[in-house]
This record gives structure tokens, C-alpha cells and sequence, in this order.
């Protein structure tokens, strides 16, 4: 385990005493609430991956596979933000803490593999529970006819139930996992997820499908709850935007690749095999996803290393760095603070709130495009079921383009603009990239909509789609990112508030397009979207040049 330089002169690691302790935790805390901490940048520049090659050309596959990991979670010595000390254990002082600076307990000095592993699994289930959210939308006809439903919003209330799910399921799984842990959290709500699907694949009734769409729509809001947390715990500033960008590909791929594939399986075997398929997907992961999981979360951590402490030193006066000197809390006060912390964030932040909106309305739209897509490829240009689940890659591709860009530039350019700000980092660094995006979701709407009015070749409304997915990725991942560096320590109740609101927005704005569209039309009624997504463009300028000020004022305890 590599160590990690720490050059700090208020801070000495080989005596890291009661009072260095609280002042570490201190800082830390003051860095959850009012981010903005003077850090110092290296400014040696990291080799090029060509020089690496000329240093090592008999490395074996593993090795180079491992360097690139190392790279990209940000442990190499040529580049990044330095770190403040972590909170060590005192025994004189009663105080249990981590061992030493480099503790290979402390999940941010996890090694590349342990952390991109553990992250690629949560990332593959984040992907799978999207996926299920929408792969129903091609099979919406199949289901009325099955059931006898002739009523649209009921219909199309099959596919955005499951995102009330993601309304409910944050305001529990993110307090739950203060007290039991992210690990144990996560397993029970992956387990909850596949349950329900085979309610969902043997539902008799509408009624039935739709509450059991509800029920998997709770458990699959696990990883999309925790994930961002799992994040903040092993990823350090300079890293997060690249593993935020890696995780967030399964909220924006997964409703997109969910109409592709749920339209073949319409079409082919009936649309009950949906919630097979997801059944043996989610299963299958959720069991590798146990085995090779690790928990995370910091403060629990530190909790279970107090008492095995405690008993075996047969002390009762030990309590943990990240008390702070405060008396520990109940089960029942974390539980109440937690489902409390989500809605305070989204009340009393406007930053919190107003970046929420923005995503939650951009979300919306997305799953409304989903509900105009059948009707417009199949009614109007006549594609199959299956042909128009294709309709959706374009979607997709510009989502991966999108993704692509920003996942490779996020970190960089905030290391650039903390050097040009005299080594200080600023959590507004990452709404940067997302100032531009917004121009792109306009576009689609105008373009789509006039084409779909007109008639136009089949392939230009096709086209129309990709900026959509481009601007949404670009917004997307550095809202988030900036949430997460904002509350590093309350990462989860800050995805919480946004997965919320999101949530709410994407259930039940598409139930109002069918009749927006009645009375609009495809032209009119997306030029509408479009102008709406032309006001809310100048929302990340404001919080990228007042963001600071906003969080400076903050007159809320979490």
C-alpha cells in the first residue's frame, strides 16, 4: 500500500492526540457544510500513457489493467488535489479512529481493483432497475388488451408507478444506511427488487400489475440511493467526477435500452417475460454483487471497530472520531434525522432544490419522449414493436457521447480551474461543463417535434433525439458530482432529495402528455417543452457564480 504524502503543519500524524482528533473531525465537518477548503495542487504534470509504455513494456495484462485503474481513481503522486488528514484512534483519549494515514480499512485507500470492482457491480444493478422502469413502455398496448383497459393514463401509470417507487424508497434506504450500514441496506433492497418481479410477470390484474410495479420500484431506488454514497466514501474530490460519470451510465442507459429490448421481447414471447428476464438479471447480480461487496460507509465502520474495541479491552469509555464529543445518537433519532434530511435539503436549499427541479424536469421529459415514440414511429411510419425500440439508440448514442467527454474531462478541468484559484477548490467547478449542455435539449424538442408534425423522413426525427441524450448526460453528472462535494458525508441524503423530486416529476409528467399533445400537437406541443428547457438554461450560470455565497448562508443543521 502506497503511502500518501501528507504535508500539513497544523497536523502530526505519529502524535495525533485527542484535540488533533476533533480538529480534523472539525474541519471535515465544516467541509460537509460550507465546502470550499484550501487545498494544495501538485503541479507536476502526469506522464502521458506513452511514456508509460516506454518505462514498462514487459508488464503483463493485469499490471497495465491495474495502472489504468490507479489512474483513474486518482492514486498516483503526479496530479490531483491533496487531502486532509483522516482521524486516527487515541486510545489514551478514548478515541477510536482509523489506525494510520494509509489504513487499508479506510475505503479511500482501497486498492484500484477492490474499488473499481465494487463500483462496477453497484453500477451494473444501478443500470438494471432503470432498465425495468422502462421496459414496459413498448409493451403498454399489449397489456391494455390483455386486461381490457381502454383509459391512456391508466396505461401509461404501468410504466411511471415504478418511479413513484423511487419517490419512497430514498426516504428510507438513505437513513437506513446510517444505522446498518450501506452493504446490508443495499442487499435487502436488491433482494426486494427481484421479489416483486415475479408479482409483476403473474400480476391477473391492471391493479395488480400496478402495485406490484410499485413494489420493485421501491427495492430498485437501492442503488440509485447508495451508489452516490459508495462514491463519496472511497473517491476522493479529484476522482469523483470520473466514477460519478461511470454510475451515473445506468439511470441515463438503463430506461433507454429498457423500450429496446422490453419491444423484441413484446413481440417475440409476451410482454410477462419482461419480469422474468429482469428477475434472473437482477438475481444473478445481486448474489455476485453480495459476495464480493465490502461496507463503506465511514461512521459505521468506525462504529463496529468501537465495539469490538470495547470488548476486548473491556472498555466502556470508548466512542468514535466521528462523534465530535456529541453524545451518540439513537437508532430512531439517525432514522427520524435521516428521513428528515432529504426534505430539509430539498426545502431550505435553493441550490439543492432549484438543480433538483432542473434534472427532475429534464427526467420528466425523458420518460414523456418514451410515451410519444410508439406512437409516432408505429402510427405514422408504420415500424413494428421491435423496429421501434431501435428508435431509442439514438438516445443512446447521445448519451455515450455525452458521458464520454464529461467522464474524461470532469476531473481535469477542476484540477485546472482549483490551480487557476490559487490551489482552492470550490464544489461550483463542476457545474462548468454543464452551463453549456443545457443548449442542447432545446434543440431536440423543435427538431422532433416539427419533423413528427411534418411527416419528414423517418430518419430525421431519429437524429432529432441524440442531443436530447447528450445535453441530458452533460447536466446530469455534474449536478450530481456538485451535490455529492457539497455534502460528501450526507452524499446519500443529497442523491436522496434529488432522486425525489426526479422521481416525482418523471412518475407523473408523462401522464400529461397524451392530452398536451391532443390539444398542441406533436409540433407545438415539444416546441413548448423546448422553450421551457430554454428558461431553465441560465440555472447552472447562477449557481456556478453564486453557488458559494448560497452555501456560506446556510442557516439549516443536517
Amino acid at each position: 500500500m502506497e503511502k500518501h504524502e501528507i504535508t500539513s503543519s497544523r497536523h502530526s500524524i505519529s502524535s495525533f492526540g485527542s484535540d488533533e482528533i476533533r480538529a480534523s473531525h472539525d474541519a471535515v465537518n465544516a467541509r460537509d457544510t460550507v465546502p470550499g477548503h484550501q487545498l494544495d495542487v501538485e503541479l507536476a504534470e502526469v506522464r502521458e500513457p506513452e511514456d508509460l509504455e516506454k518505462i514498462e513494456t514487459r508488464g503483463s495484462v493485469k499490471s497495465k489493467i491495474g495502472r489504468i485503474l490507479s489512474a483513474a481513481s486518482g492514486r498516483n503522486k503526479d496530479g490531483g488535489l491533496r487531502q486532509e488528514p483522516i482521524p486516527t484512534t487515541n486510545l489514551d483519549e478514548g478515541i477510536v479512529g482509523w489506525e494510520a494515514q494509509d489504513d487499508p480499512e479506510y475505503p479511500m485507500n482501497f486498492s484500484a481493483w477492490k474499488k473499481w470492482l465494487l463500483l462496477g457491480l453497484i453500477a451494473l444493478v444501478t443500470l438494471t432497475t432503470p432498465f425495468a422502469s422502462s421496459i414496459l413502455s413498448p409493451a403498454i398496448g399489449s397489456v391494455d388488451r390483455e386486461f381490457g383497459n381502454d383509459d391512456v393514463a391508466i396505461g401509461s401509470l404501468t410504466v411511471s408507478i415504478y418511479l413513484v417507487g423511487y419517490v419512497i424508497g430514498p426516504l428510507f434506504l438513505a437513513p437506513l444506511s446510517e444505522i446498518y450500514g450501506r452493504r446490508l441496506v443495499l442487499a435487502a433492497a436488491n433482494l426486494f427488487f427481484c421479489v416483486w418481479q415475479i408479482g409483476c410477470a403473474l400480476a391477473p390484474n391492471m391493479a395488480a400489475l400496478i402495485v406490484f410495479r410499485l413494489l420493485t420500484g421501491i427495492g430498485g431506488a437501492g442503488c440509485i440511493t447508495l451508489g452516490g454514497g459508495v462514491i463519496s466514501d472511497m473517491f476522493r474530490t479529484d476522482q469523483r467526477g470520473f466514477a460519478m460519470g461511470f454510475w451515473t451510465l445506468g439511470p441515463l442507459f438503463g430506461p433507454i435500452l429498457g423500450p429496446l429490448v422490453g419491444g423484441y421481447v413484446t413481440q417475440t414471447i409476451g410482454w410477462r417475460w419482461d419480469f422474468w428476464i429482469i428477475l434472473m438479471l437482477g438475481g444473478v447480480l445481486t448474489v455476485v454483487l453480495e459476495v464480493f461487496n465490502r461496507e463503506t460507509n465511514h461512521r459505521i465502520l468506525i462504529q463496529h471497530k468501537v465495539a469490538r474495541l470495547s470488548k476486548e479491552l473491556g472498555r466502556n469509555d470508548l466512542k468514535s472520531c466521528y462523534e465530535s464529543g456529541a453524545d451518540a445518537q439513537s437508532r430512531t433519532q439517525i432514522l427520524l434525522n435521516g428521513l428528515v434530511r432529504p426534505l430539509k435539503l430539498l426545502v431550505l436549499s435553493p441550490l439543492v432544490f432549484f438543480l433538483s427541479l432542473y434534472i427532475a424536469f429534464v427526467y420528466g421529459v425523458l420518460y414523456l419522449l418514451f410515451t410519444t415514440i410508439p406512437t409516432v414511429f408505429e402510427s405514422v411510419y408504420g415500424f413494428s414493436i421491435g423496429s421501434t425500440g431501435l428508435v431509442y439508440l439514438s438516445l443512446g448514442l447521445g448519451n455515450f457521447t455525452g458521458w464520454l467527454l464529461i467522464t474524461l474531462f470532469s476531473d481535469q478541468s477542476v484540477v485546472k480551474l482549483a490551480k487557476a484559484n490559487g490551489g482552492l477548490f470550490q464544489p461550483e467547478m463542476r457545474l462548468a461543463i454543464s452551463i453549456f449542455s443545457g443548449f442542447f435539449l432545446p434543440i431536440t424538442f423543435f427538431w422532433y417535434g416539427w419533423c413528427a408534425y411534418y411527416q419528414t423522413h423517418w430518419i430525421l426525427p431519429i437524429i432529432a433525439l441524440a442531443p436530447f441524450g447528450f445535453g441530458i448526460m452533460g447536466l446530469f453528472l455534474p449536478i450530481l458530482t456538485y451535490l455529492v462535494d457539497c455534502y460528501p458525508m450526507y452524499a446519500a441524503s443529497a442523491i436522496a432529495a434529488n432522486t425525489v423530486l426526479r422521481s416525482l416529476v418523471g412518475a407523473f409528467l408523462p401522464l400529461a402528455g397524451p392530452s398536451l399533445y391532443e390539444r398542441l400537437g406533436l409540433g407545438w406541443g415539444n416546441s413548448l417543452l423546448g422553450f421551457i428547457c430554454i428558461v431553465m438554461i441560465p440555472l447552472p450560470v447562477v449557481f456556478y457564480k453564486f453557488g458559494e455565497r448560497l452555501r456560506k448562508v446556510q442557516r439549516f443543521t443536517l
